[in-house]
């Protein structure tokens, strides 16, 4: 298991999410610095590439500002991402050698493990790598950059949708069907489940904005 770093884009990525940071709040890189203990680079440089998610905005003159995304938008990245890796999951169904699912199970079981640990954010990782592992396996390239795009965008809710009670859990429960999907070869199968993990619609939309709105009200109490 790969060991986790102290990061200051997760450690900002979190006080958006968690409401420390409010929408159209100003970021000043000079003050997180000194928070963080570390040089005005690494927040520069974390500030830079929260701009490319959308969740931070550059103003001419004034600097960097918390964004507000809409639900809808939100909503419908969510969508397109689902699509994209179930059309991956699909591709290795079909492609996916013996080794290939071998690799696939040990990061499930990694994944295991960091579900037991109740780290999320480990999890998160380590559910990364798993998805990351069955894009390689499609075969696709252009596949792949469009998803490494849209998935700048959307790593800080996935993040937090990992929070909310039990999620590891159904996560890891949906891995499982998704593996044994691929094992068999099943690409319609594998395509479905993919879809059913990835896709965040009715109550599990609706828990994560209800967390959103939860940590913005609190922290501005």
């Amino acid at each position: 298991m790969k060991e986790l770093k102290f990061s200051v884009h997760d450690a900002l990525e979190d006080r958006i999410l968690t409401g420390q940071l409010l929408p159209g709040s100003r970021v000043d890189e000079v003050t997180l610095a000194e928070e963080f203990g570390v040089s005005r680079t690494p927040v520069r440089q974390a500030i830079f590439q929260l701009a490319a998610t959308g969740l931070l905005e550059h103003r001419p003159r004034r600097g960097a500002f918390v964004a507000d995304i809409g639900p809808q938008l939100l909503s419908e990245m969510f969508q397109v991402m689902a699509e994209l890796e179930a059309l991956c999951a699909a591709n290795a169904a079909r492609r996916a050698t013996t080794s290939d699912i071998d690799a696939l199970q040990t990061c499930h079981e990694e994944c295991g493990q960091a579900a037991k640990s109740g780290d999320s954010d480990r999890y998160y990782y380590e559910n990364e790598t798993f998805h990351e592992l069955i894009r390689t396996i499609s075969g696709n390239s252009f596949l792949r950059e469009e998803i490494a795009r849209l998935q700048k965008r959307l790593k800080a809710y996935r993040r937090l949708q990992l929070r909310a009670r039990n999620r590891m859990e159904i996560s890891l429960t949906e891995h499982a069907s998704i593996v044994d999907a691929i094992r068999k070869g099943d690409a319609s199968a594998a395509n479905a489940a993919m879809r059913d993990h990835i896709k965040i619609q009715g109550d599990r939309f609706a828990d994560l904005l209800a967390t959103l709105s939860r940590n913005r009200n609190a922290a501005a109490e």
